[in-house]
């Protein structure tokens, strides 16, 4: 499996009604696309009250199944008329260690994101495990989605949360808070728990 995530840092007096009106016309766009786990398409408003943010921003992230979904997705006419809107993003990749996604994360209204640095000689057996068990934990207290994946290249690793509610003791100055437009989850039909 595949963690994905791409962002666009929109100019500080943007209409971030622009987005979300995007997200309410295109959203549905992907909710059947082949290899994909959920999309989550999010966004975050610098003037807006819930959810401090430094930038205003446009920023789904995916998980895939297999790399033949993210593969068709970015060589589709939807990924295209992103970059037209937008402009060319940086990808990130990660692989996945962990993730539990719940059949009730369509409900999902905000998102937690962390990206931290793996420092040279990690344990990485002992640190999968720490991120599986703090996975299982979010989801206990109410995480409707819960993805632990790194990247070897950079090392670097990232904590992906839906979260069915506000969570302001999520507020971290290190992570990004998002609100949620819509999530696409062509497998929605059933719960779904992968430590690959």
């Amino acid at each position: 499996m595949l963690a994905m995530q791409y962002s666009f840092v929109l100019p500080a007096d943007y209409d971030m009604a622009i987005i979300r009106q995007r997200i309410t016309e295109k959203g549905h766009l992907l909710d059947h696309f082949p290899g994909l786990r959920f999309k989550a398409y999010l966004s975050a408003d610098r003037r807006g009250a819930r959810l401090p943010t430094r930038h205003n921003l446009y920023a789904p992230f995916y998980l895939w199944n297999h790399g033949d979904g993210m593969n068709a997705f970015l060589g589709s006419s939807s990924f295209a008329g992103v970059t037209q809107a937008f402009g060319w993003p940086e990808v990130k990749l990660w692989s996945v260690w962990h993730a539990d996604v719940s059949p009730e994360a369509p409900n999902a209204i905000c998102a937690s994101r962390d990206i931290t640095t793996i420092p040279p000689y990690t344990d990485l057996d002992a640190l999968r495990q720490q991120e599986s068990d703090a996975a299982q934990k979010d989801m206990a207290v109410g995480a409707l989605a819960a993805v632990s994946a790194y990247d070897p290249t950079h090392w670097t690793l990232v904590r992906f949360r839906l979260w069915g509610e506000l969570r302001p003791e999520r507020i971290r100055e290190d992570r990004q808070l998002y609100e949620v437009g819509h999530v696409s989850m062509p497998q929605q039909a059933q719960a779904t728990h992968t430590s690959p």
